[in-house]
């Protein structure tokens, strides 16, 4: 049998030995947080924006762009047919750009590309969609033969108008609350710098060399031509 002190060892050199081959296996738990992980698990709808007025209003301008798409599309007969398709054109791009910033904002997918003014581009497509709903619904109120379908899509444009108009109205607030945030921000950050400099002499030092430096340079450099001239005249 073997004695105290060698089972001791052995049992020493097997714990040792297990711990060298746990930290070289591959087969490692992953201790990456679940909340940095990219791909669609991670996605997660926001309900904070679709009970806000800006979610309210975007769910408010796909509901109404799409019953004044449907509406549109069940006349079957037109005379001047240009107001007719150019409202339906209105509708559809209004519906299909509006959905999928709805999907973005929902679903926090905007803050994955940071490199977008998001702001400016919900701004620039609710300005556009007011714009071109209140154009297409004065020509195809114009244009009409009073049928119901023809009424039923003036009536939803005209809803659709009011709709992106109030959020374009909310959307600039936004935008200008954030151009402000940005130049405070960047107000800040230039001051957290000079007082950096400020604090720091060596800075100071090596600018007052440089600044020296550079005067000396130039007060050398109208001599150093006189002389390349005298040189190149002799």
């Amino acid at each position: 049998m073997r004695s105290g002190e060698e089972l001791d060892g052995f049992e020493g050199e097997a714990s040792s030995t297990s711990m060298i081959s746990g930290a070289s296996s591959p087969y490692q738990p992953t201790t990456e947080p679940v909340s940095q992980r990219r791909g669609l698990a991670g996605l997660r709808c926001d309900p904070d924006y679709l009970r806000g007025a800006l979610g309210r209003l975007k769910v408010a301008q796909v509901i109404l762009a799409l019953i004044a798409f449907i509406c549109i599309e069940t006349i079957m007969k037109c005379s001047p047919c240009e107001g007719l398709y150019f409202f339906e054109f209105v509708s559809c791009s209004a519906f299909v750009v509006t959905g999928v910033l709805l999907i973005m904002f929902s679903l926090n997918l905007h803050m994955r590309i940071p490199q977008i003014n998001w702001n400016l581009t919900d701004l620039v497509n609710t300005g556009l969609s007011t714009f071109f709903f209140f154009i297409a619904s004065i020509v195809l109120a114009a244009l009409n033969h009073r049928t119901g379908a023809e009424i039923s899509a003036v009536i939803f444009g005209f809803l659709a108008t009011a709709a992106y108009g109030v959020n374009t109205f909310l959307a600039v607030q936004k935008w200008r609350v954030s151009v402000r945030q940005q130049s405070t921000n960047d107000y800040i950050r230039a001051r957290t710098e000079s007082r950096d400099v400020d604090s720091r002499p060596e800075i100071q030092r090596l600018d007052t060399f440089s600044y020296s430096t550079n005067i000396t340079v130039r007060k050398k450099s109208p001599t150093s031509l006189l002389s390349l001239n005298h040189w190149q005249l002799a």
